[in-house]
């Protein structure tokens, strides 16, 4: 029942908060967890080769920008997509095809988010500024792609792999190809797990023309793909390292990702994808983390000071 007052007013600050809430859902705000960890190495190493400290200000706004990009794009994504989403029986239920938020409202977070972003990269420095369009254009340009290519799952990883360079560059305001590696790593590791995310949406987007590696050549091939995507994934992390001269908890790091990834290629297997959301939400989210602990453990014993 709607009250005398809110038919004059509108709809109070709880209705408000419940639109932010399901925008939130829609947006899975919590998954900021597996690019934000490699994007605080990069931004942490950058740190300590300039000055040898923590730059609190900046590992902030890095914070922000990351956040904000990341909510824009998933927010894009959910748009573009719902026609697809609602035709999908995995999908049907978000937000945008069952009403619980509206075009409007998810079209209202993403600018917002949007404008924090470049707000964000403005604040760095004017090279963040001056590149963050780039930055935005394989967000937009990822869910169209499934429209058009068998292999949307690369643009995912060139969009993911803006992350870490994107860190390295707020701190330094230049250009670093040591940061293009790790950047890589994350590209090609998102992308290859977002292969197994989409053996499970096989025959629906067979039935509706989406595009994608399973859909295209089998849910065998699209596993194969991201055991040799993480392999590849893993010697671009030996290589940051190196090049970085990382130290022995770096590489102890390391040495648990490719445990993890080992793992996570035992428990998904073509035939077998009933552990696929462990593989996807909890190993994955625990590889970055790790990742980020130990490479911090490692620069704090090197010297970085806070």
């Amino acid at each position: 029942m709607t009250s005398a007052a809110e038919g004059v007013l509108g709809p109070g600050p709880g209705a408000d908060i419940g639109r932010v809430r399901a925008f939130l859902r829609l947006v899975v705000i919590e998954h900021s967890v597996f690019a934000l960890p490699f994007a605080y190495i990069a931004a942490l190493t950058a740190m300590y080769r300039d000055s040898g400290s923590v730059h609190w200000w900046q590992l902030f706004l890095v914070t922000v920008a990351m956040v904000g990009m990341r909510t824009f794009a998933m927010a894009a994504n959910r748009i573009i997509d719902r026609e697809i989403d609602a035709r999908n029986p995995r999908t049907a239920g978000r937000e945008l095809v069952t009403g619980a938020v509206s075009v409007r409202t998810a079209w209202t977070g993403a600018v917002v988010a949007l404008v924090v972003f470049l707000g964000a990269a403005a604040l760095l420095n004017p090279l963040c500024l001056a590149l963050a369009p780039l930055a935005v254009l394989p967000m937009v340009v990822y869910p169209y792609g499934k429209r058009f290519t068998n292999y949307p799952h690369a643009i995912l990883g060139l969009a993911q792999a803006i992350g870490p360079t994107g860190a390295w560059i707020a701190v330094t305001g230049a250009w670093s190809w040591h940061a293009v590696l790790l950047g890589l790593a994350v590209g090609v590791w998102i992308g290859g797990f977002d292969l197994i995310y989409a053996c499970q949406d096989v025959a629906a987007d067979r039935a509706n023309g989406v595009k994608s590696v399973p859909a295209r050549f089998g849910t065998a091939a699209a596993i194969h793909a991201t055991r040799a995507a993480h392999l590849v994934t893993t010697a671009l992390l030996a290589a940051f390292g190196v090049l970085t001269d990382a130290g022995a908890f770096y590489w102890l790091g390391l040495l648990i990702v490719a445990v993890a990834f080992v793992y996570e290629h035992t428990i998904v297997r073509p035939h077998d994808l009933s552990r696929l959301n462990r593989a996807f939400f909890q190993v994955n989210s625990f590889i970055g983390i790790a990742l980020f602990v130990c490479a911090l453990l490692d620069l704090t014993v090197r010297g970085l000071g806070v």
